[in-house]
Parts: structure tokens; sequence; C-alpha cells
């Protein structure tokens, strides 16, 4: 690599994620309504300005997923966010903002004869000359497709039955619970493979996710993800490499166990990895994993950026970068989502160090 050779963005992050060190680590941007609205204000941008702030904070990724633009299935109801699949959501309002919480869970008694008979959008009812138009537009970004919702089984389907049921009907094989599982992940599958055909050669990267731990400890046993999940996970991730592609698979809480299937299974990458959770410090993932998975994250949003000062920050980002640069293999980007309590010169602060010290 030529120290002075200046990269575009898709360039920068292939080289990294094929464990290479280009000119500098690439970037990434997540955040909630509240934090967003403040930067945009904060550049002089209007609201809806996405791409604008990308480029102010020097984002290499960008993601592009076909419109919806079939019939509506669900009607709103009043206090109620309504989605496309049925979800329901309520807004929770909080000292530094709000967000939409998932409520009602419409599916939670449902035999499996509401299951099969509950209403779904049909893959036919998409725009892929969209998402592929809007691919071509960004050929000097890093282009993904799907997302951390994309093939994820536990926390998706418990939005329609309830956390606590669906890991329930996990361990008792429960018919209708798996039914909605796989009638979603075909309907998924599908959509996903529409997408990549229409935007072949345009697309660079497969996004999933599947949230796999608490803070402390797995949300299941290795038994029970290679039962449901894992066989499940790989139909995605086959999809994705029938078109050459590889593969990001979004995991929060302690979820390094579940790595070394991910790498038998395909996936090239993982995303948000909380420092704070048990095996998952930038240290112990470089150490045991650096050689076979790129990374995506590191950044807390639980740590300096909500409650640190702008110096605290850019220790933080100097200290990830120190475990995270050598060799290739990161992309620097926040846990999760950037969470409204967070300061806007902290982001800013995140931001500026991301550019400045992670130059090779």
């Amino acid at each position: 690599m030529l120290r002075n050779q200046q990269f575009t963005s898709k360039e920068r992050v292939r080289m990294a994620f094929s464990h290479q060190q280009p000119d500098r680590v690439p970037i990434n941007y997540l955040c909630n309504p509240g934090i967003d609205a403040r930067l945009k204000r904060h550049f002089g941008l209007a609201g809806e300005d996405d791409e604008g702030l990308r480029l102010a904070l020097n984002v290499d990724f960008r993601s592009v997923n076909p419109p919806y633009v079939g019939p509506e299935l669900f009607p709103q109801l009043p206090e109620r966010l309504v989605d496309l699949w049925g979800v329901h959501m309520r807004y929770i309002e909080h000292e530094s903002g709000g967000y939409w919480d998932y409520c009602d869970f419409p599916l939670k008694d449902a035999d499996l004869e509401a299951v099969q008979n509950y209403p779904m959008p049909s893959p036919d009812d998409f725009d892929y000359q969209v998402a592929a138009a809007e691919a071509a537009h960004y050929h000097a970004f890093w282009v993904t497709t799907g997302g951390a919702g994309t093939g994820d089984i536990i926390n998706r389907t418990s939005m329609f039955r309830g956390m606590e049921q669906v890991l329930v009907d996990l361990i008792t094989d429960n018919e209708a619970c798996l039914a909605f599982m796989n009638r979603r992940m075909k309907i998924e599958l599908e959509i996903l493979g529409r997408t990549l055909e229409a935007a072949r050669g345009k697309i660079d990267m497969v996004w999933l996710g599947e949230d796999l731990g608490t803070q402390k400890s797995p949300m299941i046993s290795k038994r029970l993800y290679r039962k449901h999940l894992r066989p499940r996970h790989q139909q995605y991730i086959d999809v994705a490499k029938t078109f050459g592609l590889p593969v990001i698979v979004h995991t929060c809480g302690s979820s390094s166990w579940a790595y070394d299937d991910f790498i038998e299974m395909g996936v090239d990458a993982v995303d948000t990895l909380q420092p704070e959770a048990a095996a998952m410090s930038p240290a112990y993932l470089k150490a045991t994993f650096g050689e076979r998975l790129a990374f995506h994250g590191c950044i807390s949003t639980t740590g300096a950026l909500a409650y640190g000062t702008a110096d605290d920050v850019r220790r933080d980002v100097q200290d990830t970068l120190a475990v995270m640069m050598p060799g290739g293999g990161y992309a620097l980007a926040p846990t999760h989502q950037i969470q409204d309590n967070s300061p806007t010169e902290n982001v800013l602060a995140m931001y500026d160090a991301a550019l400045h010290l992670g130059r090779y």
C-alpha cells in the first residue's frame, strides 16, 4: 500500500475487510433520531439530508433495500405505529428523547392455523429497480443490503410473540412459532435474492442480524442455536454466496461464543461488538478471531460516548484503534446505534478521532 494513496470508500472497505491496510480505517454511522437531528443542525443540513450528514462524517458505507409498493396489510391504531409486517409499537419518551417500543404482540397466543393465515407482504410488491438504481448511485461507496433485522430469528419473532414466549417456543419446538419463522424467512430470502439479482455487481455485502447474548452470557445454548437458528441463518448466507458476496452479521451482547459457527457457515465479518459484554473486548476478539473475521463496531454507546467528555471519547477511539487497526480487518462504528443521550460534541469527537487517528 502506498502511504499517500487515496482510496474510494468501496476500495477502502474492501481492503480492510480483506485484512489489508488501506489509507485509513473505514468509518460507519448508525444513530437514533434525536442525535441524528442534532448533528444535522450542527452541520447546517436539512432534517432529511441523510447523505449530507454521511458525507460530513466521512462515512464509507451506504445501505440500499427495495421499498414496499404493495397494498396496506394492517390498519394503523390509536397511539400505535404498525409496520409493514403488523408489528405494533408505542412511543416511549425519556429525558433525552424517545423511541418506538414493541408492544401488544399480535401473535403471542396464535396457534398454527392463525400463523398460517396471518397476512404477510408478497415479494412481488417490492420495487427492486429502486434498490438497483440507488446501489448504482452509490458506486463509490461500500454498498450493503439487508440489515440488523434481516435473518434475525429471535428478536423479530419476539416482536409478534414476546421474547419470553419465543425462547420457550424454541426450547419446546412450538409448531406455530416455527411455522411463523419459516413463512417470514421464505419471504425474506426471496426479497434478498431478487434484490441481489436486480442490483447484480452493484451491491458489495449482505448484512444479517441475530442478537445472541445478554451482557453477561449467551442468550441460548449452542445446542439450541445449532438446532433452530444455524440452519435458517445458513440459507441467507447461501444466497449471498451464490452472488459471490461477503456477509456481515450484527450480534449484540455476549455473542462471540457463536463466532466459530459463523466462520464455518461462511460469515466474513461481525458487527456491534459491545466491549462491556462478556468475551467481547477488542483485545479478545482480535486475538481469538482476528485472522478469520473482520470487525465492525467496538465504540461503546454506553461508555464515554454517552457519559464522558470529548477527550474521553478520543481516548476510547485511540485505545480501540490501537488494538483493532493492525493488519486491517476493522471498520470503526458505534455499538448498535448512537443513543440520544450522547452529547453532540462527543459524537463529533468520535468521528474526528476516527478520521485522524485511524490512518495507516
